[in-house]
Parts: structure tokens; C-alpha cells; sequence
């Protein structure tokens, strides 16, 4: 038995009820551009102030929002079969609910990916919202587990220390690999590094304990 094929760890590896295995997506570059442009829409969301007496910019916004529903609604489709999320070659996978970091390595022995956090992501005064962290953290841990050959798994604990304040529009790093196994727990860590400093100065460390599902587990 090797620990890099999860299907010999678990026969039931395609079937865990909430988590069939999902394919990559390749939806042509149409969708690359949509995805970019409404990460620009979120930025502008949470910081387009037109002032109080431009009433028809917030009318004419709702309006152009609620036109894109009116193309997007009848494509809507069940989870794993949009591409959102599935497509590898796009920043956060083409998620919009993930930061728009690119996976820069993708190995056993661990995983690396580089990014930014934007305006979107503020929590005060220029800072990333603390909350954030966690969510990028999160994907790491469950991009580690996959990489080292763990079967499909749920995070069972995920802690965070916030070292120093977490810039945005900058180019940092994050760094996360399996530190230990014990049957179906695969105990995770990650730092966030600033990039631009020498050393690569820590931002951020968290450690995890991610549990393989049981056969049927949602």
C-alpha cells in the first residue's frame, strides 16, 4: 500500500455523499475574464463612494447587476459541475469566494501558492480582515491533504497566529505541507509570508488536523 494512492486508503474514495470526486473544468477564456471582472466589481462594492446625491449611480449599478442575474439564472447548475472552483489554471480556481492566488507548487511533500489580498479583502485602516486568513488557510490545508495522497478529508481543527498585519496589494506567499499522520488524521501547518521582505518575513502561521471521511460521510 503506498500513501499516495487514496483509493488503496479507501476503497469509498469517489463516494463520501457531499464529496464526489470533481474533474477540472476548462471553460475557455470567456469565463477567465468574467471571473476577473467581478473580483474588480468586488473591490469596487466595498469602496465606490459616489456621494449622496448620486442616487441614479446606485440605480444604474442595481440595474446592470441585476441584468447579469437575468443572463447568469438560467445556467445555474448543481455543485462540482460549474467551473467555478475547477479550474486549476485560474487565480483561487476561479472562485470568487477564494483570494485570487495561483498554486505555484503541488507535491507530496507540500504546497506552495502566491497572491495578493485586494480592497475587498480590508478589515480597518489597510489591514486584511483577520476572518480572511483563515478561508486561504483552510484551502491550503485541504490542497496539502490532496497532494500528499490523503483520502477526501474535513478539517477538524484549524488554528491561526497572526504574527503581523496582513498587507493588501502585495505580493506574498503561503506555504503549507502535512507534518504528521495517525490512522485517518492528518495533522496540517501553513505560514503566510510577506514576500517582498528579506527572509520572507512570517505574516501568519496556522496548524490544522485534517480527519479522512468514513465511507458515506457528507
Amino acid at each position: 500500500m503506498t500513501e499516495l494512492d487514496p483509493k488503496e486508503l479507501d476503497p469509498e474514495y469517489e463516494h463520501h455523499g457531499g464529496f464526489p470526486e470533481y474533474g477540472p473544468a476548462s471553460p475557455g477564456p470567456g469565463f477567465g475574464r468574467f471571473v476577473a471582472a467581478m473580483r474588480q466589481l468586488q473591490d469596487l462594492a466595498v469602496s465606490a463612494d459616489p456621494g449622496p446625491d448620486a442616487q441614479d449611480v446606485w440605480d444604474d449599478a442595481a440595474d446592470r447587476a441585476a441584468a447579469l442575474v437575468e443572463v447568469l439564472g438560467p445556467f445555474q447548475a448543481d455543485e462540482g459541475q460549474a467551473p467555478a472552483g475547477r479550474t486549476p489554471d485560474l487565480p483561487g480556481m476561479g472562485s470568487l469566494l477564494l483570494p485570487p492566488w495561483t498554486l505555484t507548487k503541488y507535491a507530496p511533500d507540500g504546497v506552495e501558492m502566491t497572491g495578493y489580498f485586494s480592497r475587498f479583502h480590508v478589515g480597518g485602516n489597510h489591514a486584511v480582515h483577520g476572518g480572511v486568513l483563515p478561508l486561504l488557510f483552510d484551502h491550503v490545508f485541504g490542497m496539502v491533504s490532496h497532494a500528499a495522497g490523503r483520502p477526501i478529508s474535513r478539517t477538524a481543527f484549524l488554528h491561526v497566529d497572526y504574527r503581523k498585519v496582513t498587507p493588501i496589494d502585495a505580493p506574498l506567499a503561503v506555504r503549507g505541507r502535512v507534518t504528521s499522520t495517525e490512522g485517518r488524521k492528518a495533522f496540517v501547518a501553513a505560514e503566510l509570508v510577506d514576500a517582498r521582505e528579506s527572509g520572507d518575513a512570517v505574516l501568519a502561521e496556522a496548524n490544522g488536523l485534517m480527519v479522512r471521511l468514513l465511507p458515506g460521510q457528507p
